[in-house]
Formats: C-alpha cells, sequence, structure tokens
C-alpha cells in the first residue's frame, strides 16, 4: 500500500437461520472492527405477531404482505396488487440507500439482503450463519427467555418468511450458500470462535480491496 492510500473499512454482511446469535455475533464483530452495527428490519417478535394477524397498518407494507399471503412466493407474486408493488418498489429503494450509507466508512449489517446489495463492494465479506435446527432452537428459547415450543414454531415462520421475501424482493435465496464467502456452523464453533473468525477474514477482505 503506498502513503497515499488510504486502508478500506471492513464491511460484513450477515445473514442467519434463525437462532444462531447474528445479534450478538454481529455487534461483537463490529465493536472489534471499529465500524457501526446495523440490525435487521423486523425482529422475531414483530414476524410471529405477524403470523399470528396481530400486525398493525402502521408496521409497512413488508408486514402487511405476511400477514395477508404468509410466506409462498407463488402467492406473492400472483396476488400483489399494484399498490403494494409500488410499496415494494420503495421498500428495495431505501432499504439499498441505508445500507449504502451505513457502510460507506465501513460497517457490520444483519440481513436486509445486504448480501446482495453489497455484493460488487471489494471489502465486504459475506457470512452465513447457520446449524443444527435442534440447536438453533434451544439458543433461541433461552436468548429470548421463551420455551423451547414456541421458539421451534418461530424456527419454521422465520426462516420461510425471511426466505421468501428475499426471493420476493432480491430475487435470490440466501439458504443457498455460492453468494457466500464463509460460512459457521453455530452448532460446532462457539461464539468467541466465530466473532473471531469473522474479525480476522474481514480484515483481510478489505486490506485485499
Amino acid at each position: 500500500m503506498s502513503q497515499n492510500q488510504v486502508p478500506t473499512a471492513p464491511v460484513v454482511t450477515l445473514f442467519e437461520s434463525y437462532g444462531c446469535g447474528a445479534e450478538e455475533i454481529g455487534r461483537r464483530v463490529a465493536e472489534q472492527l471499529g465500524v457501526q452495527f446495523l440490525s435487521q428490519v423486523y425482529s422475531s417478535e414483530q414476524l410471529e405477531a405477524a403470523d399470528r394477524g396481530q400486525t398493525e397498518e402502521a408496521d409497512g407494507p413488508l408486514l402487511r404482505l405476511f400477514k395477508r399471503f404468509g410466506v409462498e412466493t407463488a402467492e406473492l407474486d400472483n396476488i400483489l396488487v399494484p399498490s403494494d408493488q409500488a410499496d415494494e418498489n420503495q421498500m428495495i429503494l431505501d432499504n439499498n440507500r441505508t445500507i449504502l450509507e451505513a457502510t460507506a466508512q465501513g460497517g457490520v449489517v444483519l440481513g436486509r439482503n445486504a448480501t446482495v446489495v453489497l455484493a460488487q463492494n471489494p471489502a465486504a465479506l459475506h457470512v452465513k450463519l447457520d446449524g443444527p435446527v435442534e440447536v438453533r432452537v434451544q439458543r433461541a428459547a433461552a436468548a429470548a427467555g421463551i420455551d423451547e415450543a414456541r421458539a421451534a414454531r418461530r424456527q419454521v415462520h422465520e426462516d420461510e418468511v425471511r426466505a421468501a421475501m428475499s426471493q420476493r424482493l432480491y430475487h435470490w435465496d440466501p439458504r443457498v450458500n455460492d453468494r457466500y464467502d464463509l460460512v459457521v456452523n453455530v452448532g460446532r464453533v462457539d461464539v468467541d470462535t466465530t466473532v473471531a473468525l469473522i474479525v480476522a477474514a474481514a480484515k483481510m477482505q478489505a486490506a485485499r480491496a
């Protein structure tokens, strides 16, 4: 690196299967990299409320879609009315702008389809957290203070919903690993090691950029 070159700040995108602890991991990675953390738009509690039909209109078009149509992408493709399509287009534009602004000086982004939005950013490290369902359900139940039966219901719904909306809005399936630089099995790798792996890889990626 020449004297006139400024080091590129690290950028990390995170996608998690439900229950992998990405919120904690993402915040710790951001802290160690010295960049900001941008969490996902909708929490597990909001998605659960939408699944139960408890979503308020003010929660926005995405949750209205969950409430009305569930998670079947074929239904979403066939039933969406023009006003919903307009909402979707605006959601995509707003999401893209938020991600680009948040990572202009480096950052860690959880969800938000940032893996696709930042696909052309040479400094970005794209990470997926996954693991056995039973491990993820146990961890999610403990973290949220709920019983495992409720966490199991959340797992089925949330994994389907997040994948379906990624397919609908950004035309990709986050469950397929071909867009990720690093996939971590949280059933075999503990949180401290996961954080260390991501931090080290992100620094290397930024240095290469």
